[in-house]
């Protein structure tokens, strides 16, 4: 029976590490949607605010951006609202992937390029290149709030 308990547990403080691995994408993996960016080479600075709105709903504002592949884009981000936010930029089938794993598993920490949590309050960016034309995601994926309206879309124009 103990050997059963500690295998038990031990399972249980894995399990959060091994769904942290690759939720969105980013951990060394070329990703679809682009890489991380060199700020210096930014020539387009894109502000996002998250908030809460007084009908319940959770926003991003813009909700919609375009930008060009082989772009430099800085996205600054304001968490204007009253609670955590997180930001999290890829192709729609790894952000309802990344939504299936936070669900699971709600305070996991990112340390992904393509995303950042913010608290009420605070600011952040993310420096992105597009590297790739298409149609792409961002969303909170803190459980409910994808679900309250907080995603966007953001289109990459070919040159």
């Amino acid at each position: 029976m103990k050997q059963y308990l500690f295998a038990l547990a031990l399972a249980a403080l894995a399990s959060p590490a091994l769904a942290s691995g690759n939720h969105a994408g980013g951990h060394g993996e070329k990703m679809a949607v682009g890489e991380p960016g060199d700020k210096g080479k930014a020539t387009q600075t894109i502000r996002v605010t998250m908030k809460e709105t007084e009908d319940g709903k959770m926003i991003f504002t813009p909700a919609v951006f375009n930008v060009r592949k082989g772009q430099t884009v800085k996205i600054a981000i304001k968490n204007a609202g009253q609670t955590d936010h997180e930001f999290v930029l890829d192709q729609e089938e790894k952000i309802m992937e990344h939504k299936k794993v936070m669900e699971k598993f709600p305070e996991m920490e990112h340390a992904d390029p393509n995303s950042i949590r913010l608290a009420a309050g605070e600011s952040g960016e993310i420096i992105w290149k597009f590297t790739t034309d298409g149609a792409f995601k961002f969303a909170c994926l803190i459980p409910g709030h994808y679900e309250a309206g907080m995603h966007g879309d953001v289109t990459v124009a070919g040159n």
